[in-house]
């Protein structure tokens, strides 16, 4: 019996290749934020906060396609997360 139709081996095992050996890119993101506390009274103020997600603007991409025998294994079609976000708030303490 020939090695392609022996059905001990698994299906879609090919060569001696480790188990999860292909890796994707990695994640490279940088989060900053700053606030800043304005008083009024002893009790009221007020806070502004600023957020940034993403500051560098570094492309996040997803994983590789893994489906062995196809024309686009291996090829990254999407992104993980989003480009730069900008939040800002007010929060009234009173």
């Amino acid at each position: 019996m020939n090695r392609v139709n022996d059905p001990s081996l698994p299906q879609y095992r090919y060569g001696n290749n480790a188990r999860n050996n292909i890796i994707g890119p990695p994640l490279v993101e940088l989060d900053f934020s700053v606030s800043k506390n304005f008083r009024f009274t002893e009790k009221r103020g007020l806070e502004f906060r600023t957020e940034f997600f993403n500051i560098m603007n570094h492309p996040i991409f997803g994983q590789p396609n893994t489906t062995v025998g196809t024309p686009s294994f291996g090829t990254i079609t999407s992104t993980r997360l989003d480009s730069r976000e900008i939040q800002f708030a007010l929060k009234l303490n009173y």
